[in-house]
């Protein structure tokens, strides 16, 4: 399958990248100057990511510790800047260390550009990750 480049289709396809759990796949769509950023990140969870190799180093034990199932409740609303999307949804699954259920809501704001992401700004829920094994960042907490 071909890379989609609209921001919406390339996000869809990354969360299907992401139940697929092929990590290497996700990174790719993103630019070799890509910027990560979680405004609501608490402490000792990184706030910000920049390059690719570090986003890389981050997602790259995320299927470890979150099996991912579905994204339900996606919403996305195209902006007066036609490379960026504003994004709603939940994450949900089970945390791999505990079989707990994950569900998490996110809001994101996604810029693409070249058919590929460039920034992506995740406001996701830092009280979801205080439950055992969620802690796939290796934060310090």
């Amino acid at each position: 399958m071909s890379v989609p480049t609209s921001p919406a289709d390339l996000y869809r396809y990354s969360l299907r990248l992401l139940l697929d759990k092929d990590i290497p796949a996700w990174v790719d769509l993103w630019a070799e100057d890509g910027l990560m950023e979680f405004p609501f990140a608490p402490d000792g969870w990184p706030r910000r990511l920049e390059g690719k190799e570090a986003i890389a180093a981050y997602m790259r034990h995320y299927p470890d510790h979150i099996d991912l199932h579905d994204f339900p409740d996606l919403r996305i609303h195209e902006t007066t800047d036609p490379a960026t999307i504003v994004v709603e949804m939940r994450g949900v699954g089970r945390l791999v260390e505990s079989d707990a259920p994950f569900d998490m809501t996110y809001i994101a704001v996604v810029t693409v550009r070249d058919g590929h992401i460039t920034s992506y700004r995740d406001y996701w829920n830092p009280l979801a990750v205080q439950e055992p094994g969620a802690d796939f960042a290796g934060s310090s907490r």
